[in-house]
């Protein structure tokens, strides 16, 4: 069964290359013009959403936030395709769940490279870290359910959150490197800087509230989990 892709975005020349394309690579492409349309599409379920920034109405940022929103979609990559090249606007997508972002124009080879990177990365679950729950204080991580658990309260993570937070977790009292974190969670492929690291990171910590400081910075070096 082919893969399936939701391709949003407000001009309407832009989807059909990307869907051509798409297509050529053995995709299944379904579409969406507008924010309204791309909520709608998204319960179709897609392995994968490109996701315009600049739309009319409600516009990226804001559809990817409704996504993440539901814990039924929070394991779909989002990829947000936008000509905004301020670092601001990169953060403000990271920090609203979304996984990779790149900026138009873009090259066709480029984007399909990145779609599969993150598809694979979504797929493999990050296979070097054993299945099963993770219980470290007052933390439990449910890998197959994709769920956090703080004081047995639910904490819902966007995908790249969990995937950091249950990494670090599973390795406690050993410091992990920026690039070990990147490399195991993005793929080696995929070019993304410290700053992506840290913006997660940040968020993760602002989750875990009053327990932010069982994540570690070693300065110069990544971050270490607490053992406890």
């Amino acid at each position: 069964m082919a893969l399936k892709i939701l391709v949003v975005d407000d001009e309407k020349d832009i989807v059909e290359f990307i869907q051509y394309n798409l297509e050529k690579e053995g995709f299944e492409v379904i579409t969406a013009h507008n924010g309204n349309e791309a909520l709608e599409a998204i319960k179709e379920k897609p392995d994968l959403v490109v996701l315009d920034v600049m739309m009319p109405g409600i516009d990226g940022y804001e559809v990817c936030e409704k996504i993440r929103l539901e814990d039924k979609y929070k394991s779909i990559p989002i990829l947000l395709l936008t000509a905004k090249t301020r670092e601001q606007d990169e953060i403000r997508g990271l920090e609203l769940g979304a996984d990779d972002y790149i900026t138009k124009p873009v090259s066709i080879q480029k984007l399909i490279a990145r779609i599969k990177s993150n598809i694979r990365q979504s797929e493999s679950n990050i296979t070097e870290i054993s299945n099963g729950i993770i219980e470290v204080g007052p933390i439990k991580i449910d890998r197959e359910a994709y769920i956090v658990y703080l004081n047995a309260e639910k904490i819902v993570f966007p995908r790249k959150e969990f995937e950091i937070i249950y990494y670090l977790a599973n390795k406690p009292g050993k410091v992990i490197p920026r690039e070990q974190l990147l490399s195991s969670i993005w793929g080696d492929d995929v070019f993304v800087g410290d700053r992506t690291i840290d913006v997660h990171v940040r968020k993760i910590r602002e989750k875990l509230d009053k327990y932010s400081n069982l994540i570690e910075t070693v300065k110069g070096v990544g971050y270490r989990f607490k053992s406890q």
